[in-house]
């Protein structure tokens, strides 16, 4: 019988990944998303191949499952509709980045082992090469062909398989990659290449247009930093469970059903653009500004799609003989997130898709074999009426570009609020209701205002919930005499803090005790700002100091504003620094790829540069942070050249200032910043820039500090 795999994912050991990617968590979404097979991810990095070798057994040739008691356990949580095996395959991502001819390329790659033999000679040769300790997806600097030849030589069935071939910064074929075609990439090894990744932002008939991709087997992958994300991309077998199995059906094409995958659009390279100006351009655009930003003049990112037209040699219109098939889907969550008018990583959206997949089975079941009948007779009929219109191919997209994410919705603007007279949504007895967690809902009449709000402020934008219609509108002459004026979002303060919230002109000072409700007021002044249409909710900035006081603002922006809570920027200050710093990493000559060092990395560090002993170093670090944070006291401080007044007493030949200075260059060299530098150097570049000063206020034109 045919069975999904995702044989791209990533351990908690990868940067920028979550702490429950761990082989218990991925094995139990798996269950739910439906997958039969899943990779293990990161079997380089130490710490996760032991528990590779700890926690999993041998199954089918060439496959893995958790231990039998683990086993168990994980079964003991889920619903008996995700009963099923679910089977591991070793798995890595390697990061190469090396100098060929006058360029830099930079390649990533999918490397896939039969059995622990075979991934431990693989991890043994990456070791003699680089560091493959400080990162479940190391970096090496080693060419494309040469890891190709390691991987062959590691076992006769180890395979490589180019990642995301068209992702712009890292990719065989990307915009910024130099190659154009995979022989270019890998040379006189290309033949044992079968399969390419094709990423998120390409679909199929996008890769039908390069003739000389047709020798290889399309796979997609979700390429995984969460469980939860596990199963947006996917491919089909239709083999036995058996890794020598799948790897013929790569090779051959017989038994490979396909795949399934996001709408192009949905990835966040599909098009053209520039991040930092809100700018979303066709190729065709792009070509007319000739490849920069008309907003700031800065180079654009080209996307996926300008770069398959570059290489195109032939209309897509017709598959090449032997084409896989495929199937274009939303994420279950994505599609219950628009229905409710909240993220899809909210409790509201968790609880209802836990509920449907108790009933009806795992979600990919349930958006692509599951009988509509089934959906129709006993789940929400606006939930059927939407997998209907997913299975058409009926959807609305709004492209990704430059690292963000695009939008696919499957009701038009308006179409949820004229239903709104139905039942609503979502009436399906939970199964196990005492775990089910509380889901927060918004008054009536505060759902009716999000909807009018939302439809009058962008009409593109998700629908809240399909709860009772908006009223009529009225004037004061319709009212009845003793009727009270419609509630608005501010009833729920006290007077005080009403009188607070209301303020919409010029700073604004709240000095209160503990426990008077000042945050409460502030988020509710946001939301006041937003819903009264004084604000966008991209206009609206909101600072604190800890990232769980940043959890809580958007949790509670989220309570008051539904979905346009995400398009409000949350951050910590440090947090904030961060983005700009990404935004400007080119103004200060940073790489797109650095990293916050951690406290070994700088003990690392300064014990190398200056020959001190551990405990040396870790009394040379703090005098570096307190001379740092007195250079860098006052404005006047903050100059382009780096020459800062040294603090009292001080001269600008004191050892501290010289050797500080070594210090940061050596860090920068690794790609690397301290945590002070994500207040220091976002400071730095904005006063030294009046334009950027001017772009952020107008970006941020609304800013409240908890």
């Amino acid at each position: 019988m045919p069975f999904y795999a995702d044989l791209h994912i990533h351990s908690k050991y990868s940067r920028a990944t979550s702490r429950n990617c761990d082989l218990e968590h991925l094995a139990l979404w798996a269950r739910r998303k439906g997958l039969g097979v899943i990779a293990t991810g990161d079997f380089t990095h130490p710490a996760w191949f032991d528990e590779i070798r700890d926690k999993l057994v041998p199954a089918e040739p060439g496959l893995f499952r958790l231990r039998p008691e683990l086993e168990k356990e994980i079964d003991a949580k889920l619903p008996s509709s995700c009963a099923g095996p679910t089977r591991f395959m070793l798995e890595v991502e390697i990061s190469t980045i090396y100098k060929k001819g006058d360029r830099t390329r930079k390649v990533h790659h999918l490397i896939y082992a039969p059995d622990i033999d075979t991934a431990s000679r693989f991890r043994d040769r990456l070791g003699t090469i680089g560091n493959i300790k400080s990162d479940g997806r190391p970096i090496l600097g080693l060419d494309s062909r040469d890891l190709l030849e390691i991987t062959l030589e590691s076992g006769p069935d180890a395979y490589l398989v180019p990642a995301h071939i068209w992702t712009p910064w890292f990719a065989a074929l990307g915009s910024k990659s130099g190659f154009d075609s995979i022989e270019d990439c890998y040379g006189d090894l290309t033949g044992h290449i079968f399969a390419v990744e094709t990423g998120l932002s390409s679909d199929p008939p996008m890769n039908w247009r390069v003739s000389g991709l047709d020798r290889f087997t399309l796979v997609s992958n979700s390429d995984a930093h969460s469980p939860p994300m596990l199963g947006r991309e996917a491919c089909v077998f239709d083999t036995e469970l058996d890794y020598f199995a799948m790897r013929r059906a790569l090779e051959t094409g017989e038994g490979y059903g396909g795949t399934v995958e996001f709408f192009p659009e949905e990835g966040k390279y599909h098009l053209d653009g520039h991040r930092a100006c809100q700018l979303r351009l066709e190729p065709e655009e792009t070509r007319r500004f000739e490849g920069r930003c008309p907003t700031c003049n800065k180079p654009l990112t080209v996307g996926v799609m300008h770069r398959v037209e570059t290489l195109a040699d032939r209309d897509a219109s017709e598959p090449p003989e032997g084409a896989a098939p495929f199937k274009s889907i939303v994420p279950l969550p994505e599609i219950v997130s628009e229905l409710c008018g909240v993220g899809p990583k909210s409790k509201a959206v968790g609880s209802r898709v836990a509920a449907l997949v108790a009933r009806h089975g795992p979600e990919l079941d349930i958006l692509e074999r599951l009988p509509l009948e089934d959906l129709r007779r006993d789940t929400d009929p606006l939930i059927s009426e939407a997998i209907e219109r997913l299975r058409a191919g009926q959807v609305f997209c709004e492209g990704g570009y430059d690292g963000e994410y695009g939008v696919i919705r499957l009701f038009e603007p308006g179409e949820l609020e004229a239903r709104a007279a139905m039942p609503v949504l979502f009436e399906l007895p939970e199964p196990e209701p005492a775990k089910e967690p509380e889901v927060k809902r918004r008054e009536p009449w505060e759902e009716a205002a999000a909807r009018r709000a939302e439809a009058a402020e962008e009409p593109e934008t998700e629908i809240g919930d399909a709860g009772p219609p908006p009223p009529p509108p009225v004037t004061s002459l319709q009212l009845p005499f003793d009727a009270a004026p419609p509630p608005t979002l501010l009833d729920r303060l006290d007077a005080d803090q009403r009188v607070a919230a209301e303020v919409i002109n010029g700073p604004l000072l709240i000095i209160a005790g503990p426990g008077t409700g000042k945050t409460r007021t502030l988020t509710h002044r946001i939301a006041h700002l937003i819903e009264t249409d004084v604000a966008l909710p991209e206009e609206c900035l909101a600072i604190t100091f800890t990232r769980r006081a940043a959890a809580e603002l958007a949790e509670r922006l989220e309570e008051l504003l539904g979905a346009r809570a995400q398009r409000v920027t949350v951050k910590t200050f440090h947090g904030l620094g961060l983005v700009i710093l990404r935004e400007q990493r080119a103004e200060l000559g940073l790489h797109r790829g650095f990293r916050i060092a951690e406290a070994s990395q700088q003990l690392e560090v300064a014990s190398q540069l200056f020959e001190l002993t551990s405990s040396q170093a870790t009394k040379l670090l703090r005098s570096f942070s307190l001379a740092r944070r007195q250079r860098a006291a006052s404005p006047e401080d903050l100059r382009p050249e780096g020459q800062q007044p040294p603090a009292a007493g001080q001269s600008l030949d004191d050892p501290i200032f010289s050797k500080l200075q070594a210090y940061e260059e050596a860090l920068w060299q690794r790609d690397l910043v301290e945590l002070d530098d994500l207040l220091v150097l976002p400071t730095r570049v904005l006063a030294e820039r009046d334009d950027l000063r001017a772009a952020y206020r107008h970006r941020f034109a609304w800013i409240s500090i908890d």
